[in-house]
């Protein structure tokens, strides 16, 4: 996988954060913080979990830092808060992706989980991965704001692609 490649990945993933983010912006607070059978129990969990999980990962990946725990939705107490933060970190991740070269996408990363366990991973494969865990949190999400009454509309990363090219 190559630099441009992961370019594209974490446009698409902004792209996609974007418009559940968006779509979240027309629910009330009482349902943005609502219960709800999610894995993070709440849209706003969920959202806080996809963000929190790009910290964690940028972190390790950029700085040589492997936090204990995930953010928590405390940390994230409006929408307007997590927007505001999920900017500053969209920004940080794409400085530090437009720092990589080729051969730093090879490198090989050690690391260690929230649990203290090591681990290491080509840099690559945990970029695609920060990626992919937002997929699926986002399909949980975008059930919710889909109940609610907001689709967030298509997620999905062609739908992107031609969407972006214009075709």
């Amino acid at each position: 996988m190559n630099k441009s490649e992961i370019q594209t990945l974490f446009d698409y993933n902004y792209w996609a954060n974007g418009r559940l983010l968006q779509t979240a912006s027309s629910l009330s607070d009482g349902l943005f913080q609502a219960p709800y059978n999610l894995s993070h129990g709440s849209l706003r969990g969920a959202l806080v979990h996809i963000l929190g999980a790009e910290i964690v990962w940028r972190r390790r990946c950029q700085e040589g830092i492997s936090m204990s725990a995930l953010p928590t939705e405390q940390e994230f107490p409006t929408l307007a808060f997590l927007q505001q933060r999920w900017n500053e970190e969209e920004q940080l991740m794409r400085a530090f992706l437009s720092s990589l070269t080729d051969q730093a996408l090879s490198s090989t990363l050690k690391y260690s989980t929230t649990k203290g366990e090591p681990q290491q991973n080509p840099l690559w494969q945990l970029l695609v991965h920060v990626v992919n865990h937002g997929t699926q949190f986002r399909s949980e999400a975008a059930v919710a704001e889909t109940d609610y009454g907001h689709s967030p509309g298509n997620l999905d990363f062609i739908y992107y692609l031609r969407q972006s090219t214009g075709r």
